[in-house]
């Protein structure tokens, strides 16, 4: 499974952290995503939606 959302395209992206002593530690951020079914055309399909798409109503969740 990738860690990207198949409707908004969102993905994983690199941040850096600072300690104190300034040293750089960088790590991934990755989205929330969750595997939902959903309505496609009539039919319903499994897909990798982040959070903010579920919240924004920008699909459709099959019943």
């Amino acid at each position: 499974m990738s860690k990207q959302c198949e409707v908004c395209g969102k993905k994983p992206l690199k941040a850096a952290k600072l300690t104190f002593s300034h040293k750089q530690i960088v790590h991934r951020q990755t989205p929330n995503l969750q595997t939902v079914r959903v309505n496609v055309n009539g039919t319903s399909k499994k897909m990798t939606v982040c959070t903010s798409c579920l919240r924004a109503g920008k699909v459709q969740k099959a019943v």
